[in-house]
C-alpha cells in the first residue's frame, strides 16, 4: 500500500528531520538508533495520522529491507481492524513481497495479546522480520510485553525512536488509558451562530443528510453513545446507528443516559435489545467510570448544552467533531452553556486535527470540523484531568 510518508521502493532522502531527538525514557539501546531509523519512524508517524481516533491509538508502520528500500506500509484504521504492523504484513503478502530479514518501524510497541485481532509480536515473528524499531511502550497491561516476546524469538528490538512525537499524537488516548476511562468524542451539530435548536425547540434537521450519515458511521464504530436525561425528555431519541437506507447498522453502541431524572419505560432509547444503561449521576467523571466498568473504551457524547458544558468544563473531551450548517437562527438554544470563563485568558483552546480525513471537510452543504484539546501548560503527563492512574 502506497501512502504519503511511506512509498514502496523509495529510499529516504538525505535531508533528515532533526526535530525532537530521542529524549525521554532510559532505553539502554538508545545509542543504536540511527538517523535512518529516525527518518523511517517519521514515515510511520505520518502514516499513523491517516487513522481514526477512539478506543485504539493512532499507529503507523513501515517495513524496510536490508538495502533501506521501503517494502510495505500500514496503519491502524480503528478498533476491530488490523493493527498497523499486521496491515503492513498483509500489504506485503498482497504485493508478493517477502519480509524475511526486514526491519519493521512502528509507532507503538507491538502488542502481545489476542483481542479482536491477533498478537502483532507473533505476526512479526512469523513474517520473518529480524529487527523492530518502535517509538513508545504499549501502556495496556494485557497488550504490553511484545518487545520481550520479540527479543526471546531472536528479533533485535529498539525502543524510543521519536518517542516525543509518538506520545504527542496520542496524548489524549494515553491520558484516557492512564486514567482508566473511555476515550471521549463530543459531537455538535449547530448553526453558524452556535444554536442546536430554534426558539420553539425544533432541531430536525439543522445539518444536512451527509452530516447525519457521517454521524451514524461514527455511531457504528463506538462502544457507547451518551446523552442527558433532559435530551431524552425533550427529543425522545433512539440513539441507534443506521445505514444509508435507514436500517440498523450491524454494530450498535450501548445507549447511555446520564442524569437523576427517571427514564420513562416507553422511552425510545431503552429499545428492546438490552443495550441500555441509566447512569444516575450528574458528574461526567462518575459516568465515565461506570461506563469503563461495563467495558466501554470509546464513548460519544451527544447530549444537550448542559451535558456538553459539563464534559468540556471537566476537561474530559478528547476530540471534538462539529457539523457546521450554513444557517443562522439569531435565537434559540445555545450549543454550550456557561463554562465559567470570564476572561479571554481562561478560554479553552483547541488544535485542528488532521487524522481521519482532515481537520475541515465539506459534507454536502455543511462543514465537518475535527479538533483536539490543546495541551495545557500546567498539565500533568498525558494531560489527563483525572487522578486515578495505574
Amino acid at each position: 500500500m502506497n501512502a504519503p510518508g511511506g512509498i514502496r521502493g523509495v529510499r529516504p532522502g538525505a535531508a533528515l528531520s532533526t526535530a525532537a531527538p530521542f529524549s525521554g525514557a532510559p532505553f539502554s539501546t538508545a545509542p543504536r538508533i540511527s538517523d535512518a531509523d529516525l527518518a523511517f519512524m517519521d514515515q510511520a508517524l505520518a502514516l499513523a495520522g491517516h487513522g481514526v481516533r477512539g478506543a485504539n491509538p493512532l499507529v503507523g508502520a513501515v517495513a524496510v529491507g536490508r538495502d533501506d528500500t521501503v517494502l510495505a506500509t500500514g496503519w491502524h484504521r480503528g478498533a476491530g481492524t488490523a493493527h498497523a504492523e499486521a496491515d503492513a504484513i498483509a500489504n506485503a503478502i498482497r504485493d508478493g513481497v517477502d519480509l524475511a530479514g526486514a526491519t519493521m518501524y512502528v509507532t507503538l510497541e507491538p502488542c502481545n495479546h489476542t483481542g479482536r485481532t491477533g498478537p502483532c509480536a507473533q505476526a512479526l515473528i512469523a513474517a520473518g522480520v529480524s529487527r523492530v524499531v518502535y517509538a513508545i511502550d504499549d501502556p495496556h497491561d494485557a497488550a504490553s510485553g511484545g518487545a520481550g516476546t520479540l527479543r526471546a524469538a531472536g528479533v533485535e528490538v529498539l525502543g524510543g525512536a521519536r518517542s516525543a512525537e509518538a506520545t504527542e499524537i496520542n496524548r489524549r488516548w494515553l491520558g484516557a488509558v492512564s486514567a482508566r476511562r473511555p476515550f471521549v468524542t463530543l459531537h455538535l451539530a449547530q448553526t453558524l451562530d452556535s444554536r442546536i435548536a430554534a426558539e420553539d425547540g425544533t432541531s430536525q434537521w439543522i445539518t444536512c443528510p451527509e452530516s447525519l450519515a457521517d454521524n451514524h458511521a461514527i455511531r457504528g464504530r463506538i462502544d457507547a453513545i451518551l446523552v442527558g436525561s433532559q435530551t431524552v425528555a425533550v427529543d425522545n431519541p433512539r440513539l441507534t446507528a443506521r445505514t444509508a437506507d435507514g436500517g440498523l447498522a450491524a454494530s450498535q453502541p450501548l445507549r447511555a443516559v446520564m442524569g437523576l431524572r427517571e427514564v420513562p419505560a416507553d422511552a425510545a432509547v431503552r429499545g428492546d435489545d438490552g443495550r441500555f444503561v441509566h447512569l444516575r449521576t450528574q458528574e461526567p467523571a462518575a459516568a465515565l467510570e461506570h461506563l469503563f466498568g461495563l467495558g466501554v473504551r470509546h464513548v460519544m457524547v451527544e447530549g444537550g448544552a448542559r451535558i456538553i458544558a459539563a464534559f468540556l468544563g471537566a476537561g474530559l473531551v478528547d476530540e471534538l467533531i462539529v457539523y457546521q450548517a450554513p444557517t443562522i437562527l439569531g435565537s434559540g438554544k445555545n450549543a454550550v452553556t456557561d463554562l465559567g470563563v470570564r476572561t479571554l485568558a481562561d478560554a479553552q483552546h483547541w488544535h485542528w486535527d488532521e487524522s481521519d480525513g482532515g481537520a475541515v471537510r465539506r459534507l454536502g452543504s455543511d462543514l465537518r470540523l475535527h479538533l483536539v484539546p490543546a495541551p495545557r501548560p500546567d498539565a500533568a503527563p498525558h494531560d489527563t484531568p483525572l487522578k486515578e492512574t495505574h
